[in-house]
C-alpha cells in the first residue's frame, strides 16, 4: 500500500520503501540542510575526475563524494571484492573511524550516502546542535549496526524530512514501488586519515587506504582508490554522476 500518493510505500514483506532521491546537488543542499547541517555546507556536481579546469570549480578541501553507479557497473565492481552483501561489520560507538548505516530502508541508498558523508570527516563539525541530525547521530552512534539502523527506520521526521525533496530535481520522480537500478556509494575520509567507501547495502565500511593529512576525497590518490575504479569498469557506460560536498565559498 501508498502511505502518499506517490510517496512513501509498504511492500508486501512490511518493509518500508522511499521514493529515491535524484543525484541532484541542489537537492542534496536542501536535504541536509533540513535535516541540520550548516548552511555553510553544499553539494557540488563533479564534471569530470580528471579535466583539472573543471575539477577547480569545487570548492576544496571536498569533504565527501556521492558517486552514482548503474547496476551493471557496480556488480562489476562488487564481484571483484572480498566482501559480501551479508552484514559482518559490527563496529559502533566514538571509537569508529568512520560511522556507518545498514540501509534497511529500501531505495534509500541515496539518503544513506548524504547520510555518511555529512556524519564524518570534517563535515560533521557543520551538524548543528539539537538539530535532527544531532539527534539521530546522539542515538544511533553508540548501537551496532541492527539497532542503529533501526533508528533511522522508526524516525517518522527523518521521513518526512526525505519525502519534503523527493519530487524536485532535473528528472521525474519514479514511484517509491518501482524497481530502481543505481547505486549510491559515499567516499569520506575517516577519523584514522583513512579514506572509506561507504555503502548501506555492504557488509560494512571499507578501507581505501591511507591519505596524507593534506589530501582530500578529490585528490589524485583518493580518486585511484576509489572512484576510478568504477570508472574503468564502466567500459564506456557513462551513465554514473558525482557530487563532492564541500564549504561553500560565500561563507
Amino acid at each position: 500500500m501508498s502511505r502518499n500518493e506517490r510517496g512513501v510505500y509498504i511492500d508486501p514483506n512490511g518493509k518500508k520503501t522511499f521514493v529515491p532521491l535524484e543525484n541532484n546537488p541542489e537537492v542534496f543542499t536542501e536535504l541536509v540542510h533540513k535535516l541540520g547541517v550548516s548552511p555553510e555546507l553544499g553539494f557540488y556536481d563533479v564534471y569530470s575526475i580528471d579535466d583539472q579546469d573543471l575539477l577547480a570549480l569545487i570548492p576544496r578541501p571536498a569533504h565527501a563524494l556521492i558517486f552514482i553507479s548503474p547496476a551493471d557497473v557496480y556488480h562489476r565492481v562488487r564481484a571483484m571484492e572480498s566482501g559480501t552483501k551479508e552484514l559482518t561489520y559490527e563496529g559502533c560507538g566514538d571509537r569508529e573511524p568512520v560511522i556507518w548505516f545498514k540501509q534497511t530502508i529500501g531505495h534509500a541508498c541515496g539518503l544513506i550516502a548524504l547520510l555518511h558523508s555529512v556524519s564524518n570527516g570534517p563535515a560533521k563539525r557543520f551538524i548543528q546542535s539539537k538539530s535532527l541530525l544531532d539527534e539521530l547521530l546522539t542515538e544511533a552512534v553508540p548501537l551496532k549496526p541492527l539497532p542503529r539502523a533501526d533508528v533511522l527506520y522508526r524516525s517518522d521526521d527523518l521521513e518526512k524530512a526525505h519525502m519534503s525533496v523527493a519530487f524536485k530535481g532535473d528528472s521525474v520522480a519514479p514511484l517509491a514501488a518501482e524497481p530502481n537500478g543505481y547505486h549510491f556509494i559515499s567516499f569520506v575520509k575517516g577519523k584514522d586519515g583513512h579514506q572509506y567507501e561507504l555503502e548501506g547495502a555492504w557488509s560494512g565500511p571499507i578501507d581505501r587506504g591511507a591519505l596524507d593529512e593534506d589530501e582530500d576525497v578529490l585528490s589524485p590518490k583518493a580518486l585511484q582508490a576509489g572512484i576510478r575504479r568504477f570508472v574503468e569498469a564502466a567500459e564506456g557506460n557513462v551513465e554514473f554522476s558525482i557530487v563532492a560536498l564541500a564549504t561553500r565559498p560565500s561563507y
